[in-house]
């Protein structure tokens, strides 16, 4: 009676003899090489840099203090208020004319802003 890699290694591969053993399990790694690189490849270039994104996002949220010029992911303009660490809501101002206030969720903030240019701050 064949054994369990003969079993899987001849039907799936279109090869073997029945007479398999570790051939026919080397071959089955061989094969399965290929999709372990994709695999790998796909963490590499798709999943790690988005965690490392997301991180740096977090910590720019953490480190919002009164004054910071930010703008929302709905593209609104403003500058910090009032922020609490750890708290869930920002207030920012609008407009300076007329004194206009938002008050929003720490999340709905896409980037804060540096010097006169308004070139996004990187956090480095």
């Amino acid at each position: 009676m064949p054994g369990f890699v003969e079993l899987l290694s001849s039907p799936l591969l279109g090869q073997g003899d029945g007479q398999g053993g570790v051939g026919g399990f080397s071959t089955v790694l061989m094969n399965m090489f290929p999709f372990v690189m994709i695999i790998f490849l796909f963490y590499l270039l798709m999943i790690r840099p988005e965690r490392r994104k997301k991180a740096e996002l977090n910590q720019m949220l953490e480190n919002l203090k009164k004054n910071d010029r930010v703008v929302t992911i709905g593209g609104i303009h403003g500058t910090v208020v009032s922020t609490t660490k750890g708290a869930e809501d920002v207030t920012i101002k609008i407009d300076e004319s007329t004194n206009t206030k938002l008050k929003l969720q720490r999340s709905a903030i896409a980037r804060v802003l540096t010097g006169d240019a308004g070139s996004p701050n990187r956090g480095g």
